[in-house]
C-alpha cells in the first residue's frame, strides 16, 4: 500500500485532527503515524497515511479542500518498509542538552552530528523560564541513528568540548 507523509498547519483550534482524520478515513487511508504540536499559536505537524493505490489521487485532492482551516502538503513516502530498515549493528544513541538560550545552539549540535556522519532521527527542542536567575534555558532531546562503526567515544568528546563553548549541559546516553 502506498504511503504518503503529510505535512499540515493551521492556526490552532480545536477539531483540526479530526478534519484531517475524517478526510483520511473517507478515502480508505490509515493513519500510521505522526508527530503533532502546537507552535506559536500555529498547529503544526507530520502524519504518515497509508492509501489505497488507487485512491492516492482522490485523497491529494481532498486534502486541498483543507485549505482555510490546514495548509496540508502531501509526498510520497517508501512503501516497502523493508527498505526502511536499520543497518544491521547500528543502534540509537540520546543526546539531551540544557543551557541559557542564545542562537545557534541547533546548528552548533546538529554539525557535530553531521560531522560523524549521524543521522537524527527525532529532536525535540525548547525554552522554559530560568528558575531563579531570570532569562531563558534551551532544552533539546535528539536521538540519533549511530552505525556500527562510528567512533562513538570521538562523539562525545567533540560533544563535550561543545558543551563547554556553548556553556550548556550535553548529556549522552
Amino acid at each position: 500500500m502506498p504511503r504518503l507523509v503529510l505535512t499540515v498547519i493551521g492556526d490552532d483550534r480545536a477539531g483540526l485532527v479530526t478534519a484531517l482524520a475524517d478526510v483520511v478515513t473517507a478515502h480508505e487511508g490509515n493513519w500510521e503515524d505522526s508527530q503533532l504540536a502546537e507552535l506559536a499559536g500555529k498547529f503544526a505537524g507530520i502524519v504518515v497515511v497509508g492509501v489505497p493505490a488507487e485512491r492516492v489521487d482522490e485523497l491529494t485532492a481532498a486534502l486541498r479542500e483543507l485549505d482555510g482551516l490546514l495548509e496540508v502538503s502531501a509526498h510520497p513516502g517508501i512503501e516497502d518498509l523493508s527498505g526502511a530498515s536499520e543497518d544491521a549493528g547500528s543502534r540509537r544513541l540520546t543526546v539531551d542538552l540544557l543551557g541559557n538560550d542564545h542562537p545557534g545552539i541547533v546548528r552548533e549540535v546538529s554539525s557535530v552530528l553531521s560531522r560523524h556522519d549521524l543521522s537524527i532521527e527525532t529532536m525535540t527542542t525548547g525554552t522554559r523560564e530560568a528558575p531563579m536567575a531570570g532569562g531563558l534555558l534551551f532544552e533539546a532531546h535528539v536521538v540519533v541513528r549511530v552505525p556500527a562503526e562510528s567512533d562513538t567515544a570521538a562523539l562525545r568528546a567533540d560533544l563535550e568540548r561543545l558543551a563547554a563553548e556553548l556553556l550548556v549541559d550535553i548529556a549522552v546516553a
